[in-house]
């Protein structure tokens, strides 16, 4: 593995940490409105998270 690949494949990991930092926060953001940190709010947050997994894998096909 030369240095490129090694710089490549930790700016990856971060920007991975970063992307889902972000889209977290932003489901948060439009889930507050509906329920804010009750039940409701939580499982609304919760299905947008599942719901952005399940989209993930399906791009991979």
């Amino acid at each position: 593995m030369n240095v490129n690949q090694m710089i490549n494949m930790v700016i990856r990991m971060v920007m991975r940490q970063i992307m889902r930092r972000g889209v977290n926060a932003g489901i948060d953001k439009v889930t507050r409105g509906r329920g804010g940190n009750g039940p409701d709010g939580r499982k609304t947050a919760q299905n947008a998270r599942k719901t952005m997994k399940l989209g993930k894998r399906m791009g991979r096909f």
